[in-house]
């Protein structure tokens, strides 16, 4: 007996297992440390901190004190007790000397009873309350009155009992049964339980989403390191043969250069030899002391070649004499084709134009091909679209059709059949594809929001506030048009898909075709001054907006 009566005194109250790492309260009672920190940090939740056997309260964590002396009680108790099974769960209160599970708790007794008690419980008290077995009976009454909490005061948000709703202080005040707000209380969780399924399953496939796109982007960057590779090496190539090709024309006009020198040189030669051998005979007749030897030669002038005479007044034709010019030596008069004359040189600087025309192609196939930007997630504005225009249920296609919608009547609706995106743009570097299906008449752009929506005015590119690549039903001609201002491409278009470049800052509107390789169709500069929105015309078939996963077409 003495035995049982220390196992009651060694019970935690709250697990109604012996104590486990004892601890003291400032009020004097002893709890598991594991089982009071549960309690106080439910009631730090909802206010002050409470002792659940006295209800002392305390506005702060209450210092939990290791009570020693207890804690030697407990293992002296367990190593003369170890054939002593230990009970897990709540014990009955009146199975002293043997413990036994509880199996209902009784309200108005404050006391939890096995099977046998209950019986008999049942047998005494009938209008009793009985609930699962507890620990915590004591909350279950009314701290004031000493009665079973049986109402709930929507005003205070408090659990009552029948005093205080009678001549407590929640006297007056709106009460429901404890059932009653319970359900209430459940059907809001369950409608918040409802959005946050909600939102954790599209957060959920937020998360598959980015997680196919994170293991998708190395088999991308693989796939765009090699088309880069490729390109590189094609511009090599292109580069290595254009060197060797100006290096074998530079040759070729070298070895003209000198084989026409070679040739010049040799007839100078040969005139400095014949002017040198007359310029002797006229110093040997300067030198004779006979004037009648003298005066026999002819005169000086007879000793020069009239052709000679000719070239040393007129110019020379051969040295670049100021009178005609040298075509072979690079004469101020005619210039030499192949010295470097004048003609040589405009040769020369159209040789470097070609080089700097070849390798501006070349830079701009990569800045087309490797535009880096970001792919914009372009969504339709239902609220913007003509009646002729059904929007898909994902915003991404528009398509014409003979049946009017139904779409509610606004102020930003178009009246004829077009639509914009939602989302403007005001900064960055951004690109969109589109492709077009059984379209004949159609066009894509980018506009103001400021746009009319009524009248000619408000197609787009018929005015100010919107620029676009165009589609006409005459002769399929594609052209880009701002302002009413039409622009006929020269290009001959053979893809159904096309790419809107923006770039904010440089205040650029680019358009692509998307074949292979991309080509530049056109470019759009101005000072933009509003957000820029996608704009679609279509008259007939329809325009799709591609999503992200549509991949670039390879260069």
């Amino acid at each position: 007996m003495a035995s049982a009566n220390l196992r009651q005194e060694l019970l935690c109250s709250i697990c109604m297992n012996i104590y486990t790492d004892p601890v003291t309260l400032r009020c004097g009672h002893n709890f598991c440390q594991v089982c009071i920190d549960g309690v106080l940090d439910t009631d730090g939740g909802y206010g002050d901190y409470s002792c659940p056997e006295c209800r002392a309260t305390f506005q702060k964590w209450p210092p939990l004190q290791k009570n020693i002396t207890l804690c030697n009680v407990v293992e002296n108790y367990r190593s003369t007790q170890p054939h002593q099974e230990e009970i897990t769960g709540i014990c009955c209160t009146y199975c002293v000397e043997s413990p036994v599970t509880a199996v209902k708790s009784c309200l108005m007794c404050e006391a939890s009873l096995c099977e046998k008690h209950l019986k008999v419980h049942i047998n005494i008290s009938a209008d009793h309350v009985l609930t699962d077995p507890s620990t915590s009976l004591k909350t279950k009454k009314c701290s004031i009155h000493k009665k079973i909490l049986e109402y709930y005061c929507t005003e205070d948000a408090a659990c009552i009992c029948v005093s205080c709703s009678l001549a407590g202080e929640h006297r007056g005040h709106r009460v429901e049964m404890l059932e009653e707000a319970s359900e209430k209380k459940k059907e809001k969780l369950r409608n918040i339980l409802h959005k946050l399924t909600t939102e954790r399953n599209k957060t959920e496939e937020r998360v598959q989403s980015l997680e196919e796109r994170k293991e998708k982007a190395p088999e991308r960057a693989a796939g765009e390191a090699e088309r880069v590779t490729a390109l590189f090496i094609d511009i090599r190539r292109r580069v290595d043969d254009l060197e060797k090709r100006i290096l074998s024309e530079i040759s070729r006009r070298e070895e003209k250069i000198l084989l026409s020198l070679s040739d010049v040189i040799q007839k100078l030669e040969r005139k400095k030899d014949e002017l040198s051998r007359k310029m002797r005979h006229i110093e040997e007749l300067c030198n004779m002391t006979d004037p009648l030897t003298v005066l026999q030669e002819p005169d000086t002038g007879d000793l020069c070649d009239p052709e000679e005479e000719g070239e040393h007044y007129g110019g020379d034709k051969t040295t670049g004499g100021h009178g005609g010019g040298d075509k072979t030596t690079g004469g101020h008069g005619g210039g030499d084709k192949t010295t470097g004359g004048h003609d040589g040189g405009d040769r020369g600087v159209a040789l470097i134009s070609h080089i700097s025309h070849t390798l501006s192609a070349m830079i701009r196939d990569i800045n087309v091909t490797f535009y880096v930007q970001d792919r914009a997630d372009i969504l339709l504005d239902v609220n913007t679209a003509g009646n002729n225009l059904r929007i898909s249920d994902d915003l991404k296609t528009a398509t014409w059709t003979w049946n009017i919608q139904t779409h509610p009547e606004t102020a930003e609706r178009f009246q004829y059949n077009q639509v914009m995106s939602g989302r403007g743009f005001t900064s960055g570097r951004h690109y969109w594809d589109v492709e077009i299906s059984r379209s004949t008449n159609w066009m894509v752009g980018m506009c103001y929001p400021s746009i009319d929506r009524r009248g000619r005015q408000s197609y787009f590119g018929n005015n100010n506030k919107s620029w676009g690549l165009y589609k006409g039903l005459v002769n399929n001609q594609y052209s880009v048009i701002h302002n009413s201002k039409v622009t006929p491409l020269p290009h001959q278009i053979s893809s159904d898909r096309f790419r809107i470049c923006l770039d904010c800052k440089a205040g650029q509107l680019s358009f692509y075709e998307l074949c292979d390789p991309i080509r530049h169709l056109h470019t759009f500069t101005a000072a933009f001054t509003e957000p820029l929105h996608a704009a679609l015309y279509v008259c007939n078939g329809s325009i799709k907006i591609l999503g992200s996963s549509c991949e670039k077409p390879s260069s």
